[in-house]
């Protein structure tokens, strides 16, 4: 049976969450491991300027209909976030409590061709090798880093899709 594609618009925020049960599907999020420790510059590919403190590490999956549609890795930068170091994030995916609750200025969106890994392709239930669709995204407030996030995708389950006019 074929799945239908999850699609959302490239210049905006989406809340994965809201889209899947909006098409009538049910949603869950499955999180894999929570850490808070020291900030690195892995976590932030492009610049280490302004990483120190703590960040909170998270590790999940997001499920459409009982089906793996994204493995999910994201750092949340507790200075700019500190109600997030007591949260569980067990009943509600991080990216939808960062936008019910965290306003943000600047995003920056990175989308990429990926082939995963064993571990993302046997938590997505794909075979290794298999196209996936990378998003890789930064938030801002006033210049201050909120959080950044990867989301792999298998490349048959998520479009993204930009209208606009001249």
């Amino acid at each position: 049976m074929a799945r239908p594609h999850l699609q959302t618009a490239v210049l905006q925020i989406p809340d994965i969450a809201a889209l899947i049960t909006d098409r009538g599907e049910s949603y869950r999020f499955q999180r894999l491991s929570r850490r808070i420790r020291p900030a690195s510059p892995d976590d932030w590919e492009e610049s280490s300027s302004g990483l120190s403190g703590e960040v909170l590490a998270l590790w999940g999956l997001h499920f459409a209909s009982g089906t793996p549609l994204a493995v999910e890795r994201r750092v949340i930068n507790l200075a700019a976030v500190p109600e997030a170091r007591t949260l569980s994030f067990q009943a509600e995916s991080p990216g939808s409590w960062l936008l019910k609750h965290v306003s943000w200025s600047e995003a920056q969106h990175r989308i990429t061709a990926v082939n995963p890994n064993a571990e993302t392709a046997r938590r997505l239930g794909i075979r290794p090798g298999l196209a996936c669709l990378s998003v890789e995204r930064r938030t801002w407030r006033a210049g201050e880093w909120i959080t950044v996030v990867r989301q792999i995708f298998p490349g048959n389950r998520y479009d993204l899709v930009a209208a606009f006019g001249p």
